[in-house]
């Protein structure tokens, strides 16, 4: 864990700077070996101005940044070193390192050793990764709570909750005498975790509804050919990205394009019409309209305002049954009489905020949603139900009058999650699949 490790920190790119971290022990000692200024000895944060050499030869004038552990990112002393951008610069700086023992960094090294140096909880670690992939400033602001600890904070109330009930049950095992302990029964522990179990559901409302601030949604553009999809997709993203044209079956593949839309992130996906009696290279295209469908969160089911349904509406609807699924009327500059009941647009126009304003209500988004802290990572959600499940087992047992002993074990199980949420007690292979997720040299 304390081996040298050594990473590019900026894009393996041309340009002005580029910065190359450095941590762990011996990183200063290290140092000294090629840099012009003596780094060892540094008690705290500081600059230093020289010149990098290998085996005599400069390589280049830098800025070396020293920070002296334990109050480092990482925990261990690290060094920070600005160079002029050149990747040739750069890759020579790392080659000297590692000539001298320093190896290169996995993906998320720097962070994995934070998180087991205790310098930050895995939910905490986790947010450095999102908040570097965020697209919309809301998704950064709550990946910018999480990083601060905003979130781990949700976390302590439900470990306190099911400590507290976990500690009753164990006092009532342990010590059936004592007459001035509260005594449990089948009523105390329902309603204990009845309560805790409001704590998991609104918990993970609000997960569900941050992950979709943070992560956005896919969105499948579906429907029979010439409905104008293609127009639709280009309308939402204000470019001419997808060809249109009159011709049925122009679109053969899926074209994609992302956009935002009151802060949620679209990942739009312009799918082939769906027909029957298609030609062999249109039925691939339409095999891969139904895949869009099915990866989808949202299916935009576009059917055109003259002609109105047909049968493969209808199919549409079906394999879109378990989406959210918003149905629109294409070409409303051509109708004279317009269905109150119906969602119009004019895609070709470029008259689609009507589709706009029912995608943002369709997600049913409260506001807390863009200004509160949750636990919205696929990992998180689902230690969340798997508490909840254990907990709901629990219920069970207590209400068939099992032995207190028995009810315990799923408490336990549950406490354990709940543990987990932020990191403790968990596996190197847990761990190193989160961070294998990161960029190399965060």
């Amino acid at each position: 864990m304390n081996n040298v490790i050594i990473a590019l920190a900026t894009p393996p790119l041309k340009g002005a700077l580029a910065l190359i971290r450095v941590s762990g022990d011996g990183a200063f000692e290290m140092t000294d070996q090629i840099f012009s200024k003596k780094v060892s000895g540094t008690t705290k944060r500081e600059i230093y101005y020289g010149t990098l050499s290998d085996n005599g030869q400069p390589i280049d004038l830098v800025l070396v940044m020293a920070f002296k552990g334990p109050n480092t990112f990482t925990g261990e002393d690290i060094v920070e070193i600005s160079c002029h951008g050149s990747m040739l610069i750069a890759n020579q700086i790392i080659e000297a390192y590692i000539k001298r023992g320093a190896v290169y960094a996995t993906r998320g090294e720097f962070s994995s050793r934070a998180f087991y140096n205790g310098k930050m909880d895995l939910i905490e670690a986790e947010s450095v990764n999102d908040l570097i992939n965020a697209t919309t400033a809301e998704s950064k602001n709550l990946n910018l709570m999480s990083l601060s600890g905003e979130t781990s904070k949700l976390v302590d109330p439900l470990k306190k909750q099911i400590a507290d009930l976990l500690a009753l049950l164990e006092v009532n095992i342990d010590f059936p005498e004592y007459e001035d302990i509260e005594e449990i029964n089948e009523k105390t522990i329902v309603t204990h975790i009845d309560e805790i179990r409001k704590t998991i559901a609104n918990l993970i409302k609000g997960g569900k509804e941050g992950k979709i601030v943070k992560e956005g949604l896919k969105v499948a553009i579906v429907g029979e050919p010439n409905v104008g999809k293609s127009s639709l997709l280009n309308a939402l993203m204000n470019e001419e990205k997808a060809i249109v044209s009159d011709i049925p079956g122009t679109t053969r593949d899926v074209v994609e394009g992302d956009v935002s839309v009151k802060g949620i992130s679209l990942h739009l996906l312009d799918t082939a019409g769906i027909r029957n009696n298609a030609d062999k290279i249109e039925a691939l295209g339409i095999a891969k309209s139904e895949e869009s469908i099915t990866k989808a969160d949202l299916v935009i089911h576009v059917i055109d305002a003259e002609r109105g349904e047909s049968p493969e509406d209808l199919r549409i609807r079906e394999l879109a049954k378990d989406k959210i699924l918003i149905t629109v009327y294409n070409k409303s500059d051509l109708i004279k009489n317009a269905d109150k009941d119906k969602l119009y647009i004019s895609a070709i126009n470029k008259d689609i905020k009507p589709l706009l304003e029912k995608i943002y209500e369709e997600l049913g988004l409260s506001d807390e949603a863009f200004t509160s802290p949750s636990l919205s990572s696929a990992r998180q959600l689902g230690l969340l139900m798997s508490i909840d499940e254990h907990l709901a087992k629990a219920k069970e047992d207590a209400l068939k009058q099992a032995p207190i002993d028995l009810v315990s074990v799923n408490l336990m199980a549950a406490y354990n999650g709940s543990r987990e949420l932020l990191g403790e007690g968990a596996t190197l292979d847990l761990t190193d699949e989160i961070f294998s997720r990161f960029c190399v040299g965060k």
